[in-house]
């Protein structure tokens, strides 16, 4: 994994601080491969319940994430009840490993 562990520790804080409680974060995608360069951070959230905007929440975090990871492209991808389902998703429970 490439993520240093204060950035996984801000991730998670940050997570906490937008969203308002605890919930697991799932790192996925090319920062998983220990041999590469580079590459955004993919992360993934799972929620119990759906959030009232969830494409704000996902922006949010991405923004603040990114802005502590001195301009980093990061994606945050969201599940929740309610909330469409795509492959993506399937791959990030499936690949991601969480914070």
């Amino acid at each position: 994994m490439r993520l240093q562990p204060e950035d996984i520790l801000m991730i998670r804080q940050m997570t906490r601080d937008v969203i308002g409680f605890d919930a697991p974060v799932r790192l996925f995608g090319s920062r998983l491969n220990d041999e590469g360069r580079g590459g955004d951070v993919d992360l993934f959230l799972e929620l119990s319940t759906p959030p009232d905007n969830p494409v704000l929440l996902a922006a949010t975090l991405a923004g603040k994430i990114s802005r502590r990871m001195h301009g980093r492209k990061v994606d945050v991808l969201i599940a929740a009840p309610g909330l469409m389902n795509f492959p993506i998703h399937d791959i990030a429970r499936q690949e991601g490993v969480i914070l």
